[in-house]
């Protein structure tokens, strides 16, 4: 089923994919931007929206496959829950915020804050993600095949950071650690549902919590 959104209101589009007993797959054509396309989606759907989409396209996702062929705004996959969220351009800032799982592959840069707050989502960058990237991350995986911008990790609990390129710095109680094996098999698995496969995992760089910063300590207040 196709739906337009240059003739039908958005309002209506996301109100038939919120449909009891949803099944098959649909495209969305002409988003021209739009934000809040496809959101809410609870059914194991295949939606491919056909441009680029503003805010929060995406978001709360559960059990559907979600491709955005085109670039996303703000809060791509904001919230989603399970599933998969494709976008085959670039993102803007704070992509897979609070994400509890799912897979979220964004094939181009990711800007500012990728993966803040992040709750259990898979997230995977092709190309590089901005500062503040994981800001607060307290489970689920972040991959960047790309460079990393400012303050990467800040205040992190745990998840695991993946970087195969630079690191500009890294934020308050985040660290370089071992890829031990479990680490390899895991970042291996996520590089190639994301089509990555090829990547040599001993490329990569694991990032995480250097558990300082669990409990407030008047010794670390300058840290947080």
């Amino acid at each position: 089923m196709t739906f337009d959104l240059a003739v039908s209101p958005l309002r209506d589009v996301n109100s038939a994919l919120h449909a009891p007993n949803l099944m098959g797959e649909f495209v969305i054509e002409h988003p021209a931007g739009a934000h809040n396309v496809a959101v809410g989606v609870d059914a194991p759907v295949r939606v491919t929206v056909a441009g680029h989409v503003g805010y929060y396209a995406a978001g709360m996702n559960q059990q559907a496959e979600i491709v955005i062929d085109g670039n996303a705004g703000t809060g791509v996959a904001e919230n989603m829950m399970s599933g998969v969220v494709w976008v085959k351009g670039n993102a803007s800032q704070s992509a897979g915020a609070t994400a509890h799982g799912g897979l979220l592959v964004i094939e181009g840069n990711a800007a500012a804050r990728c993966g803040i707050s992040m709750k259990g989502v898979d997230i995977v960058v092709g190309g590089n993600i901005g500062h503040m990237s994981a800001f607060m991350a307290q489970a689920g995986t972040l991959v960047v095949r790309g460079d990393a911008g400012e303050a990467l990790g800040d205040s992190i609990y745990e998840a695991r950071l993946y970087v195969r390129g630079d690191v500009a710095s890294l934020g308050a109680d985040c660290i370089a650690k071992p890829m031990r094996p479990e680490h390899h098999e895991e970042l291996g698995r996520l590089l190639k549902a994301a089509g990555y496969g090829e990547d040599d995992t001993a490329g990569y760089t694991r990032y995480g919590s250097a558990r300082d910063l669990y409990h407030f300590h008047v010794d670390n207040a300058g840290s947080y």
